[in-house]
């Protein structure tokens, strides 16, 4: 994503992250996780409680998922696990052989 900004381009990589928590997070937690939205690079928090996940949005030219990660940790998340964002196939049976349409001559 590229931006104008007092006649500079800002060049970002925008990534998102999803965490699995175990307990859900205190107040004092939530106090700190608040202040985890405040640091340059992190682009916004999103929570689904019923499912228990965290979704991080953040500039990768500026922060690594281990080191949101880590932000997450030391608020007091409890991490346990990250999601894949990429949604795995379902098992699918190998698709038979192509069939040559046309017989070649002299084969």
């Amino acid at each position: 994503m590229a931006g104008r900004g007092a006649g500079r381009i800002i060049h970002m990589t925008q990534l998102d992250v999803l965490f699995r928590y175990g307990t859900s997070p205190s107040e004092q937690a939530m106090l700190a996780l608040s202040k985890v939205r405040d640091v340059y690079g992190i682009r916004g928090l999103r929570f689904d409680e019923a499912g228990k996940t965290v979704r991080v949005e953040y500039d990768a030219s500026r922060l690594s998922g281990p080191v949101v990660h880590q932000l997450l940790r030391r608020a007091g998340l409890d991490i346990v696990e990250t999601v894949s964002l990429i949604q795995q196939p379902e098992d699918v049976p190998p698709a038979a052989p192509v069939q040559p349409s046309v017989a070649k001559a002299g084969l």
